[in-house]
């Protein structure tokens, strides 16, 4: 099956802190970030039951060179990314985006 990718405004606003944060540590890791962020993206889309259900209805995919956790929802013939947190983020506040 073939699955649409959809990123919500609230994982879209993640992203962007992620790489700006990144970019004043080094340029060019921002985009670095954003590179391994969209190959996962590809990863999920490609085959999204491969990750595991963390919260509810709510899978994560783990980054390996970052230390980053996207979530997301399969919603029919959808992927909905809900959210790009760094692993030391309360996944509490997850539930507020589910």
């Amino acid at each position: 099956m073939n699955y649409k990718l959809q990123i919500q405004p609230e994982a879209e606003l993640d992203l962007t802190e992620a790489y700006r944060w990144y970019e004043e540590r080094s340029q060019g890791l921002g985009s670095e970030f954003l590179t391994a962020v969209d190959s996962y993206l590809f990863l999920i889309q490609s085959n999204p039951l491969a990750y595991p259900v963390v919260y509810e209805q709510a899978h994560r995919a783990l980054l390996r060179k970052f230390p980053y956790g996207i979530f997301y929802l399969i919603e029919d013939d959808t992927i909905v990314v809900i959210a790009c947190f760094h692993a030391k983020r309360d996944p509490q506040s997850l539930q507020n985006r589910v």
